[in-house]
């Protein structure tokens, strides 16, 4: 448990607006990365991520990885939550932390349904897709060296490395084969970008890791959650983007390709040719960045499914897994790109 009062003290200490106000809090969300609360004082508000007690002892440079990002955001075009402090001292509330700013607005995580006017009006909702597109075109644009983040990530040969990298956690951690991983593995050696310019990306960039401002016209209101955060392939957010993103987003089967409802999204074409005229980056090789997202994605999905046991839940989701890799060693024998 957090020492609030320690907290409050340190935040006077270091300058913090509020000082001397009593502090509030409120858990607004916890897991084994991070546990993140909203802390009030006065008119003052921020946020407050610290790894939980019980996590690795990595989630600590972990932690400051993530400050490093958002700090360096700020002041860029990408929508983001302002860097209010960071402390590197464990001694103060037991783990590194940092503050950022509070944005009041929504996440798409954890609903049912889409917030008013989205709910109903498709027009307004195909906002929420280009939204989220921008996102990470604005994002590609960020000069990474000028803004201090050299050592963040190893953007040399970043392609070279993904099938073995990955490979060897697939090996580690797996209980059974899955189907079409032999040939989307073959596939991803013996292809690569069309060209392959390093930059910021988030690593798990979709609609659960953004938050939008309240009512339309849609607008992204920040971009969070940076654990996977790193200097690599920025194109790699977008295929993990859209690796499911239905054909035909007006079908009913787009209410349920994902955990949103999809329907009367952009299409593939738009979000792409939305992404290239944002980002000035071209994206014809984007076969490429799907079938590496799926493959990832069935790799990373594995090793939860294998420290489920038998959980029945988690069972069921197998197939789904199964489903995922396939799809990529599917995608990579029909695909037209490098041939």
């Amino acid at each position: 448990m957090i020492d609030f009062e320690r907290l409050a003290a340190w935040m006077d200490e270091s300058g913090l607006p509020g000082k001397g106000d009593p502090i509030e809090t409120q858990l607004l969300s916890g897991g084994t990365q991070n546990e993140i609360y909203l802390i009030s004082r006065g008119d003052e508000r921020c946020v407050i991520r610290i790894p939980p007690s019980f996590a690795p002892a990595d989630r600590d440079q972990g932690i400051l990885r993530e400050w490093r990002i958002v700090h360096a955001l700020d002041g860029s075009d990408v929508p983001h939550t302002r860097a209010v402090a960071v402390c590197e001292d464990a001694s103060v509330v037991g783990r590194p932390f940092y503050l950022m700013g509070f944005v009041d607005g929504w996440s798409p995580m954890g609903r049912t349904s889409w917030p008013a006017p989205f709910d109903a009006d498709l027009e307004a909702r195909a906002g929420l897709g280009y939204q989220l597109a921008e996102g990470i075109a604005l994002l590609s644009k960020v000069d990474w060296q000028a803004r201090g983040l050299q050592g963040l990530g190893r953007p040399e040969n970043f392609h070279d490395r993904q099938v073995d990298r990955w490979t060897s956690f697939f090996e580690n951690v797996k209980t059974r084969e899955l189907d079409g991983m032999d040939v989307a593995s073959a596939w991803l050696r013996t292809h690569k970008p069309i060209d392959y310019i390093p930059g910021l990306m988030h690593g798990d960039y979709q609609f659960a890791n953004v938050m939008f401002n309240d009512g339309a016209p849609a607008q992204l209101a920040a971009i969070v959650d940076w654990e996977m955060g790193t200097v690599g392939d920025p194109k790699l957010d977008l295929g993990w983007m859209i690796q499911s993103w239905p054909t035909d987003t007006m079908a009913p089967e787009a209410s349920e390709a994902t955990y949103v409802d999809l329907r009367g999204m952009p299409s593939r074409g738009e979000v792409l040719a939305h992404y290239a005229e944002v980002s000035g980056r071209q994206v014809d090789d984007i076969d490429y960045y799907c079938i590496l997202a799926k493959w990832k994605l069935a790799i990373v999905l594995e090793k939860g499914f294998a420290r489920a046991g038998d959980d029945e839940k988690l069972l069921a989701f197998g197939p789904i897994i199964s489903a995922t890799m396939r799809s990529a060693a599917d995608l990579a024998e029909t695909t037209d790109y490098g041939r």
